[in-house]
């Protein structure tokens, strides 16, 4: 049996699916974060069901690509019952999208998520009342707290094996005749090939559904003539377009329904409500922003500096240890002395700064503050010629650029797409953040690094500007959600955080340990000296020793292995005896603009192209190589050598 989450962005569908398969899917308090879907197997009353988590969508009209997948599976997929998943506390605009669900007549459960924050809202909710104006099962749960839902799941799977028998929804009688007629009309000469319900296929058809379109005219080109006269005489009796019309119906249906299902209470005005007047307030707004990050920023860096040093230190111990008891430079030495190196990276340098970086985009994501840092960041995007909406892939790649890149699936224009992904490449992920904290920051001060992430932000602006430039398109308004502040639920919070962690855990740390390994044998055959004079002219032009050639190789695999190698390469854990503070400032900005790793490189393939992805690789090595020597010999003229 195959159950199937539908809801709005932010409705907690991810949170439901987390709570029902383990931890797999990232659920944050922020609109448009599931691009994708994801899929478990859970056990229910006794039978092994398919769990799956759709997109947000607002609705089944198809609009950016999260959207299309969604209806994409609703309609190839086998479906046994849909969740619908609704924010209670915003049931009067949820509504239209379950009339449109309730067309596909596949058995639907109605979940009221949140209830909890309606009643906050004063808002009561019948679910028995609303359950029989829509003929279906309606649950009430609180997903962050896990209430209801075992109730929810059993309901689910009674619906799909006893579905209720319910009527459509009728339009006003005009207009029903014309959905009749098309439904009619589909109904006997293209259910054969299209295997929808017809009055499904015949509403979208009328509003112009691109997908549902372009799947008629493949198989029945024909069909589309007829519907086509009907929307026009849609149209002239009503003077709007057929898709506007039908919209309003389905609207004027949702707010009869809310209006019967719900009373209203006299609303209290709470923390978040004064929490929001500061927040985004249109000169303290901004001030707050900087106040957010910059401490975000301390607190990672603290955080990671009190524990880095005492770990590398005992690390280095150990190593010094080991390998004399092995015998120094022999083949064995050297391979334990490359192993203890890439546990050391991992422990001692990566984890003290990634922990607290992601626990804290977590909290902020799930506190809600994102979206309205996205908001106020909107005006900067379009200054660069993007949507508003491209400043959400571009705040996850702060955890990481492969789903940034994959997020920009929410930017309607493929210009934008394209372009969003490019600088998508250059915002500082976990693991380049890792190098600047535990590289820059560490041994050259917090100013030093905040310096490398205000040249980012201005780097790709100008990036952004030049990419855009060279292909105009307007881009619309930014409308997003602000949902409301809520206190983000620990459980979930750390167990988020682990989901993202595991990946460096398992695999990144592997390939640290290995690429310590292999550099230490590529020092014992003497291999990096050959790497290291072809790759001379680089080194020369970024003013950095013959030695970090090598290290720059490894970085391409993952960004941490940069530093860690660096370390390894210089045969010290005190890079300031062997590097200038320059030239750790050249090294640093290298890395953080140059090649993309492999996984990001993947990402850009599958998501614009191989022809852009190579783009990408040249443009951003060419921006890395550029900043890297100008800071390099600019510094080095102001005499910080």
């Amino acid at each position: 049996m195959r159950i199937v989450l539908v809801g709005q962005p932010n409705s907690g569908k991810s949170t439901i699916f987390n709570s029902v398969a383990g931890i797999k899917a990232i659920s944050s308090n922020f609109p448009g974060t599931t691009v994708k879907y994801s899929l478990s197997k859970v056990r229910i009353l006794n039978q092994t069901c398919e769990c799956v988590d759709l997109p947000g969508t607002y609705s089944l009209t198809s609009l950016d690509l999260a959207e299309r997948e969604a209806l994409r599976f609703l309609i190839e997929e086998p479906v046994d019952v849909i969740i619908n998943v609704i924010d209670a506390s915003l049931l009067g605009r949820s509504l239209e999208l379950t009339l449109q669900l309730l067309e596909l007549q596949v058995p639907v459960v109605v979940c009221l998520n949140m209830i909890d924050e309606a009643r906050r809202k004063g808002l009561l909710i019948d679910a028995e009342k609303l359950g029989e104006l829509l003929g279906v099962p309606v649950v009430e749960t609180q997903a962050t707290a896990g209430i209801g839902l075992r109730e929810l799941l059993r309901t689910a799977v009674r619906t799909a094996q006893s579905p209720p028998s319910r009527n459509h929804l009728e339009f006003h009688y005009d207009i029903e005749s014309i959905v009749r007629t098309a439904s009619g009309y589909v109904q006997s000469h293209c259910l054969a090939d299209i295997h929808l319900p017809a009055r499904f296929v015949a509403l979208r058809l009328l509003e112009g559904d691109p997908a549902i379109t372009e799947r008629v005219r493949q198989h029945r080109p024909d069909c589309l003539k007829f519907i086509r006269k009907l929307q026009t005489k849609l149209e002239e009796t009503h003077g709007r377009s057929a898709e506007t019309v039908l919209s309003a119906e389905r609207h004027a249906a949702a707010h009869r329904i809310y209006q019967q299902a719900v009373k209203i209470q006299h609303y209290k005005p709470q923390w978040r409500d004064q929490v929001d007047r500061v927040v985004m307030h249109p000169f303290w707004g901004y001030v707050f922003l900087v106040l957010v990050f910059y401490g975000f920023f301390l607190l990672v860096f603290q955080v990671g500096k009190s524990i880095e040093e005492p770990l590398l230190n005992a690390f280095s111990a150990v190593s010094k240890m080991v390998v004399a008891r092995l015998g120094g430079e022999t083949l064995l030495a050297q391979l334990v002395d490359g192993l203890i190196q890439g546990i050391a990276g991992g422990v001692g340098i990566v984890l003290p700064y990634l922990l607290p970086f992601l626990l804290g985009l977590s909290f902020l994501e799930d506190l809600g503050y994102l979206p309205r840092a996205a908001f106020f960041m909107d005006a900067f995007m379009h200054k660069i010629g993007l949507h508003g909406k491209a400043i959400i892939p571009f705040i996850i790649g702060y955890g990481c650029n492969v789903p940034a890149i994959m997020g920009t699936r929410i930017l309607d224009s493929h210009r934008d797409r394209v372009v969003a992904s490019i600088l998508a490449t250059m915002v500082p992920c976990s693991a380049r953040t890792t190098v600047i904290l535990g590289l820059v920051a560490f041994y050259l001060g917090p100013a030093a690094a905040l310096s490398i992430y205000f040249l980012n932000i201005l780097v790709i602006a100008v990036s952004g500007k030049i990419l855009t430039a060279r292909m105009p398109e307007s881009s619309p308004g930014l409308i997003l959600e602000i949902p409301p502040f809520r206190l983000p639920a620990w459980r979930v919070l750390f167990l988020k955080t682990w989901l993202r962690l595991r990946e460096f855990i398992v695999l990144a740390w592997p390939l640290l340990i290995a690429g310590s390994i292999l550099l230490s044998l590529i020092s014992y055959w003497h291999i990096d000296l050959v790497l290291n004079t072809l790759l001379s002219p680089l080194t020369f032009v970024l003013g950095l020793p013959k030695k970090v050639a090598t290290v720059l190789i490894f970085g391409i695999l993952r960004k941490e292995l940069s530093l860690i190698m660096l370390l390894q390469a210089i045969g010290t854990i005190h890079p300031l005896d062997v590097l200038s503070p320059g030239q750790i400032m050249a090294f640093t900005v290298f890395v953080v603009f140059y090649f993309p790793c492999l996984a990001t490189l993947s990402a850009l393939i599958k998501e614009i192209g191989l022809r852009w992805a190579a783009f990408a690789v040249i443009f951003t090595t060419g921006i890395a190589l550029f900043l890297a020597a100008l800071v390099r010999w600019g510094l080095f003229l102001l005499g910080i050598h």
